[in-house]
């Protein structure tokens, strides 16, 4: 067996040669996306055209094989939550949550940050990061300029508590839904080993929060809310809501149903449409991410290219060694090593080529569980390190700048050094935790994962 291992290490064959150099240059032109100025899904693209016609070419990649390599399970999902969400920012229903909330705190800063922090992680769950800062981000610059206070660790809290709570269940952040439809995993079971470890992350980011800022919120607002926020459809908030509720049941229940996540999002998209009568399938559709569901299907075709070629089996292969030997210590360092790529790069892509990999050390029977676990922890928890670390800290970023411009007062900026000098300490506090996490309860993470029955993974060699 060894000895098999060892030729297919030495085995790097032209095919393997050119997938990875496709590879390589697709992932430089994503990550260096500022730099050049082409969006990431025009050279994700290009990446998956490049690889089609070249593994036609050294045949070891067809169009037919590049179409079955997307993972549709997370395409869909994505583009249906993302519609209902359109549907529900215009009802005024998240304005007057955060109205509310700001009511509630009476002047008390802290207490403001952890409501507004709750509830971006609550909805963090079952929306993507992204989305859930979108919905946040003015609102907090409004209920701050309001209040006479700087909006910089509201707008932080936002950006790290939405990534932080997306890592606990399987819809929350793109990469959890990328591993659970890879691995079969449903959404219980990903919420029972993740959820504990994210409630000490949420408390952890909270603590050094409060910590870091303490100036500026100690400091008493000067101004206060005196303009009451009002729904502008009440009836379409509660029908959204009820439908919401109806789609976390379904979540829980998935397995049992024999329904892939993409499913119940679909499911809860359709009912909503046909009780909200007046919702126009236009107006549903205008905030879909095309470019995002568009990068995903060149990224799941670029990667597909690379694992049928051979390469990712053959990377995996000077890894299996290490995992054999010290699976802990493994854990650990995957678990470091995606976070500290994850702040650098943009996670999504870094997922979808692990992926492959401990597929490939599992199709050999080896226990690569806790491995799977410390892959969603790392790269959800890493993208708090940098202002570029997650699209949600990008946008945080913009809006503030533009506020900044537009109040002519360059501090509301969250510059690349506000965000090191906040952002990155509490990134490194909360992976201390997970890792003490890991560590003590390892044998709870260690035990082999009872995945979906009939589950298929797109992305698992030879398919």
């Amino acid at each position: 067996m060894e000895q098999d291992m060892a030729v297919e290490m030495l085995d790097f064959s032209h095919e393997m040669q050119v997938s990875g150099f496709i590879l390589a240059i697709t992932f430089i032109g994503i990550f260096t996306e500022t730099l050049h100025g082409f969006h990431r899904a025009k050279f994700a693209m290009m990446g998956a055209l490049l690889m089609i016609i070249a593994g036609q070419y050294y045949g070891f990649y067809t169009s037919f094989q590049a179409i079955a390599a997307v993972d549709w399970n997370v395409v869909f999902l994505l583009g249906c939550m993302m519609a209902i969400v359109s549907i529900m920012i215009p009802t005024g229903g998240f304005q007057v949550m955060a109205h509310t909330m700001a009511r509630m705190s009476k002047g008390r800063q802290f207490q403001l940050l952890v409501l507004i922090g709750s509830a971006v992680t609550l909805l963090s769950l079952l929306l993507d990061n992204v989305t859930t800062v979108v919905i946040f981000g003015p609102l907090i610059i409004l209920i701050a300029r309001t209040m006479k206070v700087s909006p910089i660790p509201y707008l932080l809290a936002a950006a790290l508590l939405s990534d932080t709570g997306g890592v606990a269940t399987l819809v929350g952040d793109p990469p959890n839904l990328m591993i659970g439809s890879a691995k079969g995993i449903d959404f219980n079971t990903f919420f029972y080993h993740m959820g504990g470890v994210v409630m000490l992350a949420w408390i952890t980011v909270l603590v050094a929060l409060r910590f870091l800022f303490r100036k500026e919120l100690a400091a008493t607002p000067t101004g206060e809310l005196h303009e009451k926020a009002t729904y502008q459809n009440r009836t379409l908030w509660n029908q959204c809501l009820i439908v919401l509720g109806i789609m976390v049941v379904l979540f829980m229940i998935h397995h049992s149903i024999g329904w892939e996540p993409w499913m119940v999002s679909s499911v809860g998209l359709a009912l909503l449409l046909f009780i909200a009568r007046h919702v126009e399938m236009d107006h549903a559709m205008e905030d879909v991410e095309i470019p995002l569901l568009i990068f995903f299907i060149s990224l799941f075709i670029v990667i597909g290219g690379a694992e049928h070629s051979g390469l990712l089996r053959w990377l995996g292969q000077f890894i299996i060694p290490f995992v054999q030997q010290d699976l802990m210590t493994a854990t650990l360092v995957l678990l470091w090593v995606a976070a500290l790529l994850s702040a650098a790069i943009d996670n999504i892509p870094f997922t979808a080529a692990m992926i492959p990999i401990l597929l490939g050390m599992e199709a050999q029977g080896i226990n690569v569980s806790p491995l799977w676990w410390a892959l969603a922890a790392g790269v959800g928890l890493g993208g708090n390190g940098t202002h570029i670390g997650s699209t949600a800290n990008v946008y945080i970023v913009t809006i503030s700048e533009r506020l900044a411009k537009a109040e002519n007062n360059p501090s509301l900026a969250i510059t690349p050094w506000v965000w090191f000098r906040y952002g990155t300490p509490v990134m490194l506090a909360t992976l201390v935790v997970c890792s003490l996490v890991f560590w003590l309860f390892f044998d709870f993470y260690n035990n082999p994962l009872v995945t979906v029955a009939g589950a298929e993974s797109l992305l698992a060699p030879g398919h």
